[in-house]
């Protein structure tokens, strides 16, 4: 069961609320030639067609037909394809397959009754009312569902908790990703490159880049500290010299380094002249950054970030090793109800 203390109801840094995106179990796939198997990290592309079922009939906040290329089990599309695809050798074929629309099963244990009392002054009881929306401690949205006159009740399920689709679905191709992901001068041979920014929040940053073309994975994590497996808490703290980041990784045929590298700066915005923040995030663990994976990158990092003046608080150094940020936050904004969809133009909403 969820914990909640009066405290879930403020922004902290906190990891204990648990990833509500359930992914469904692998389907068993009939195999009419095994040519190529799909594993965890793999590169894949798929055909596919996606219908929504009952009366699931929203906007799709991701591509959902035609040729999708992406990392399996690296960000991008829906949890449940890849669960689907990793079952999948080159050239099988399913119709029919019911998948999870990207919000997971509901679940009761993101629903919880609140005593009025144990809430002291932290919060004005008398603003609650059905409908109104908190924010939890990691920047979950919950929904107060029902008021008493001792308690409330909230709900932390995704408003479209157990929408699906009807999915047809060809593997078409698999390639494996690269392999070297901190600064090699020299590069490493693959036709998939990695990319990492550091642009403050994360959350937003990954969904900006989800939404470029060419970006066939992300990942949010932490980077260029000393501390090993750092927690998201830790990280928080500033005392562990890491700083939020976003990889990427893309395909140069389709989209080049240095239109990802433009793609942050202009995220940034005035940001860039700011030291240790982004917004109303401040610290080192916010601090921006361009962190180059080989010496080509590295080149045009220096250049573009060098365009915008000699005020300019964005760093630019070599990539070190990558920590993986906790499940709940990878593609958070996506599982919040925010577009994916390739060439997506609405504003990104860092906080819900």
């Amino acid at each position: 069961m969820l914990f909640f203390s009066p405290l879930l109801l403020f922004f902290a840094c906190n990891d204990a609320f648990i990833n509500p995106l359930v992914h469904s179990p692998p389907l068993s796939v009939s195999r009419k030639s095994i040519v190529a198997k799909a594993q965890r990290g793999s590169i894949v592309t798929v055909d596919c067609e996606m219908n929504p079922e009952g009366d699931f009939v929203p906007e799709p906040l991701i591509d959902t037909d035609g040729l999708l290329t992406f990392v399996l089990f690296g960000g991008n599309y829906l949890p449940g394809l890849h669960d689907l695809v990793e079952s999948m050798n080159v050239g099988d074929e399913v119709e029919d397959v019911s998948l999870d629309a990207g919000w997971g099963s509901a679940s009761p244990n993101l629903v919880a009754t609140i005593q009025k009392a144990d809430m002291g002054d932290q919060i004005d009881i008398d603003q609650l009312k059905v409908g109104v929306e908190l924010y939890l401690v990691n920047g979950m949205k919950a929904v107060v569902t029902e008021i008493t006159d001792e308690t409330f009740t909230i709900d932390a399920n995704p408003p479209l908790a157990g929408a699906s689709y009807s999915a047809r679905v060809k593997l078409l191709n698999v390639e494996n990703g690269p392999t070297e992901t901190e600064y090699v001068p020299e590069g490493y041979n693959s036709n998939y490159k990695v990319a990492t920014f550091a642009l403050g929040c994360f959350w937003g940053g990954e969904l900006e880049f989800m939404r470029q073309k060419g970006v066939v994975g992300t990942k949010v994590g932490y980077t260029q500290g000393e501390k090993e497996e750092p927690t998201y808490k830790e990280v928080c703290s500033g005392t562990t010299g890491h700083t939020e980041a976003i990889m990427v990784t893309f395909d140069p045929r389709v989209v080049s380094y240095n239109q990802l590298v433009t793609v942050a700066m202009d995220r940034l915005g005035e940001n860039k002249y700011l030291l240790n923040q982004v917004g109303n995030d401040k610290g080192t663990q916010y601090r921006h950054g361009v962190y180059y994976h080989d010496d080509m990158q590295k080149e045009i990092a220096e250049k573009i970030v060098a365009s915008f003046g000699s005020d300019v608080k964005t760093e630019v150094l070599p990539a070190k090793f990558f920590w993986d940020a906790e499940d709940y936050h990878m593609q958070y904004l996506l599982k919040g109800g925010q577009s994916a969809r390739k060439g997506a133009t609405e504003t990104i909403r860092c906080y819900g």
